[in-house]
């Protein structure tokens, strides 16, 4: 006599095959009997009251400001720079005439800013006083237009 091909894992898994099939169709049904698709378009409005929350009122109309198009700015407004602003003042802390580099610190921030050898109009060394401008490099802001300042 044959034994049965079919084991007790076999029958659980099928089972919980056949249950979560059927659990899958039942939720489908249920998606289907809730379904907002047949909302008119007044149902599905919201709007944003002078508070900035969300409701599903209209606005009151008679507390309306009117707002001419030109005074809405958009974007950040120009700035204006002077090259005052741009030649910053720093002591020389570090400077590696061998290696062509060194480290100057920014007396108004305290930063300490990297400076190449090619951004130096003049020849320094450490406790330099010196002015310089600042631009963006890989790593972060680099000197450059490095002068000594004379005393």
């Amino acid at each position: 006599m044959g034994r049965s091909t079919e084991t007790f894992s076999k029958k659980e898994k099928e089972k919980k095959r056949l249950k979560k099939a059927q659990d899958k169709k039942e939720k489908a049904e249920e998606r289907k009997a809730n379904s907002d698709k047949g909302k008119s378009l007044d149902e599905m409005m919201a709007y944003v009251d002078e508070d900035g929350n969300i409701t599903s009122t209209p606005p009151d109309n008679t507390n309306r400001k009117k707002i001419k198009p030109e005074d809405i700015q958009i974007g950040i407004a120009k700035q204006e720079f002077s090259p005052e602003d741009l030649i910053k003042n720093g002591i020389v802390t570090f400077f590696n005439e061998s290696k062509g580099y060194g480290f100057i610190k920014d007396l108004q921030s305290q930063e300490s800013i990297f400076v190449h050898i090619n951004g130096l109009l003049d020849p320094v060394q450490e406790n330099d006083k010196v002015t310089f401008e600042t631009e963006k490099g890989q790593k972060g802001l680099n000197a450059i237009k490095v002068k000594k300042v004379v005393k």
